[in-house]
């Protein structure tokens, strides 16, 4: 899931030598952590947050298939 997320975040900044991406995992939930560089949040986030929400999306679909539940948090 991680490297996931760090694919989809690092084709949509200016600065992709900045995505960091952390992982916490507690038994069958796994929270994802994205940092991104203070200018590329926004693109990160989208609109109303429509781009988040989407990669929210994939990421819970990916997780679907493992049993196992994710969040992703954009800081």
């Amino acid at each position: 899931m991680k490297e996931l997320v760090e694919v989809i975040a690092k084709a949509l900044v200016d600065n992709p030598s900045e995505v960091v991406v952390s992982e916490k995992k507690d038994g069958r939930n796994i929270m994802i952590e994205l940092h991104v560089a203070p200018s590329d949040m926004g693109k990160v986030i989208g609109k109303q947050g429509r781009i988040a929400k989407a990669i929210r999306s994939v990421v819970k679909a990916a997780s679907t298939r493992e049993n196992l539940k994710v969040d992703v948090e954009i800081v």
